[in-house]
């Protein structure tokens, strides 16, 4: 099937639409709050406070409503966590100044952000057929990166037309946009909670899937190291565009990848896929740690960005193939958590490296984070068999 027919499917365009739209603000928040702050004549450390506290509030808030939303569906828990999370960039927006006020506005918008993400990923099954689902998985992973690329121009524009606080509204307004639009298309209005049985770990039981999970946090934390590193690199080397430029490279090469992914009808099991894709982001990071100069450097900016939407694409699939039963929201919100806990632990370490000067061990950290994924899913490979896979290698 080639993507232009699939954009064609029924509700597909739709639900993947509303569910970009309502991801925008929490991938502007980054930039929105601190500059937002800032202007108000907040000091660097209540910026990174208020910083903190939303990304520390989401990290506690997807799993939670992940639970949620198989136990209640879609709509009970995504229009009122619409509400809420705009109401705290509205809190934001209205009080810059007031500390206890924009810390409360933080913590309320990163809890309740919408579970847009695991949300679209479980109604997947019911839009495409199986056979379609790494194609679906593939523009489901290029527009998350596109997220990420939009985010932060929307901020810029803000800027441009007006004032930093002026994101936050918007902000506000896209969360519920893109909450309406999605939750009232038929597949989100018709999914409900599978019959199961609940256990207090919900997916975590499984330990396949645990595997499935932590594995991508060190690819998360390869990204957060790329990230810091080419704002450093970038410093000491002389490149059109700079840092952004590097890492819009990474971008391109990763969506171009992944496009180029889902448009092969694949007979290799996910799991191995999974293994080979990573095997390649270990590579990209390995050489990166050799820190060469601009030209080579972009190159290799390709070579790590071709690997990494492959990896989240096998990952997704893995995911839904995994989780037990009735936990599949649950088991993608965290994949989300665990994900971004390992793009703020990358940061944090490439940092403090960073400030002693060290760019080929600040390098290696992202190499850390890649090998530690393969690791993990090397070790537990047999783990990772689907269920009709185990039931195969049982019969025979």
């Amino acid at each position: 099937m080639s993507y232009l027919q699939m954009l064609r499917m029924p509700h597909f365009l739709r639900v993947l639409s509303g569910s970009w739209m309502g991801r925008l603000p929490m991938a502007m928040a980054a930039v929105s709050i601190p500059l937002s702050l800032r202007e108000a004549g907040a000091d660097y450390a209540f910026v990174g406070t208020a910083a903190a506290c939303f990304a520390i509030a989401s990290a506690l808030g997807a799993p939670a409503l992940g639970r949620l939303v198989d136990r209640v569906g879609q709509t009970l828990v995504l229009a009122p966590t619409a509400l809420l999370a705009a109401a705290g960039f509205i809190m934001i927006a209205v009080a810059p100044a007031q500390h206890s006020t924009v810390l409360t506005g933080a913590v309320l918008a990163g809890l309740f952000t919408p579970p847009l993400e695991p949300c679209l990923r479980v109604l997947w099954p019911d839009i495409a057929d199986k056979k379609q689902l790494d194609s679906v998985y593939a523009v489901d992973s290029a527009a998350q990166e596109m997220v990420f690329v939009a985010g932060p121009l929307l901020v810029s524009l803000c800027l441009a037309i007006a004032t930093p606080v002026t994101s936050l509204w918007l902000q506000a307004g896209l969360c519920l946009a893109g909450v309406l639009v999605f939750a009232t298309a038929a597949p989100s209005r018709r999914w409900r909670p599978t019959a199961h049985d609940r256990h207090w770990l919900g997916p975590l039981r499984k330990p396949g899937l645990i595997i499935a999970l932590v594995a991508p946090a060190g690819a998360g934390m390869a990204i957060g190291t790329l990230n810091v590193l080419v704002v450093s690199y970038a410093e000491r080397h002389e490149i059109f565009g700079g840092a952004p430029m590097l890492l819009t490279v990474h971008s391109l090469a990763s969506l171009v990848s992944v496009l180029a992914y889902g448009a092969v009808t694949w007979k290799m099991e996910t799991r191995k896929r999974l293994l080979f894709s990573s095997g390649g982001l270990l590579l990209g990071y390995a050489l990166l740690t050799l820190v060469p100069p601009p030209v080579p450097m972009f190159g290799i900016m390709v070579v790590a960005g071709v690997f990494l939407a492959p990896t989240l694409v096998s990952v997704f699939k893995l995911i839904g193939e995994l989780a037990p039963t009735g936990t599949a929201t649950e088991a993608f919100a965290w994949l989300v958590t665990l994900f971004a806990a390992g793009n703020s632990l990358g940061a944090a370490i490439v940092g403090m490296v960073l400030h002693n000067g060290n760019m080929h061990l600040a390098a290696a950290c992202g190499a850390f984070g890649a090998l530690g994924c393969l690791v993990l899913l090397a070790s537990g490979y047999r783990l990772l068999a689907t269920p009709a896979k185990e039931l195969s290698t049982a019969s025979h």
